[in-house]
């Protein structure tokens, strides 16, 4: 059975959690299916961005605790980090989505709690319905984020609100996740307005897109001086590629772009 499936429509990645009788709970076979899933999509040269979603009632409620403890091994071998990428496989399942290089934007209604909040926050976008229940849920039960929550959630919104969300473990509205940042946009359809969203992404350079990936995702943690090192290195590359020339004679003269598939370089990690 598979609990991630995937679709592609017109350079659009539709991928969807597909367990909807547990509400997107997550097993370990879910998070090894959504690393393989990002893998596959990042190697694609033909995407252009990516839409993630869940089926049925909900986005994701969470870990399926009572699943995964039913293998205590696994867990073990889960839990260790594989060295070449510094990630495990449940931090893996969240940025994976970061290290792809074209945009993702995550369609969430319904439960978006615990480890569903965290692979929210592995996309570059979010968008929700004004009623989805949002909830760093860990600290119910007396544990912390693990799955790349204490680097994604004071990116997006603020380490006091991060503090507060994860200290609390309250639930908040998609309306009230926008107030505080967590939730980039708020639509009745998420999923309508998300692949609306994609298609005018896609109407971009590729390699322009990737690199303001890139530099952004990188600039967080990065100085000032490296930063502007990155960008002068990206924009250098940027002016030798043909995917600029064809967007530039495009912009001149107000015409559809047909771009070459995007360039090999995936996006940092």
């Amino acid at each position: 059975m598979r609990f991630v499936t995937t679709r592609i429509d017109d350079a659009i990645a539709q991928v969807r959690l597909s367990r909807p009788d547990k509400l997107n709970a997550l097993t370990l076979d879910t998070l090894g299916e959504l690393v393989r899933t990002a893998r596959r999509l990042r190697a694609d040269r033909t995407v252009r961005a990516v839409v993630l979603a869940g089926e049925g009632d909900s986005f994701c409620s969470g870990l399926d605790i009572p699943a995964v403890l039913r293998t205590p091994r696994r867990i073990a071998g889960a839990f260790l980090p594989a060295p070449w990428r510094g990630t495990n496989l449940f931090q893996e399942a969240c940025w994976a989505w970061r290290r792809i290089p074209v945009p993702v934007v995550a369609a969430v209604h319904g439960h978006c709690y615990g480890g569903g909040v965290q692979i929210a926050l592995g996309a570059d976008f979010r968008f929700a319905t004004p009623a989805s229940q949002w909830s760093v849920l860990e600290g119910k039960w007396g544990i912390i984020p693990d799955m790349t929550g204490m680097r994604t959630l004071t990116e997006v919104v603020g380490l006091d609100v991060a503090k507060r969300l994860t200290m609390t473990a309250e639930e908040i509205s998609g309306t009230e996740a926008a107030r505080l940042g967590l939730v980039t946009e708020v639509h009745d359809d998420p999923i309508v307005a998300a692949t609306a969203f994609a298609q005018r992404l896609a109407t971009r350079s590729p390699d322009a897109v990737a690199a303001a990936k890139r530099l952004l995702d990188a600039a967080v943690t990065s100085s000032a001086r490296r930063t502007f090192a990155r960008e002068r290195r990206e924009q250098l590359r940027l002016l030798l590629l043909p995917n600029t020339r064809i967007t530039q004679r495009a912009a001149m003269k107000r015409t559809e772009p047909e771009f070459r598939p995007r360039a090999r370089r995936s996006a940092s990690s």
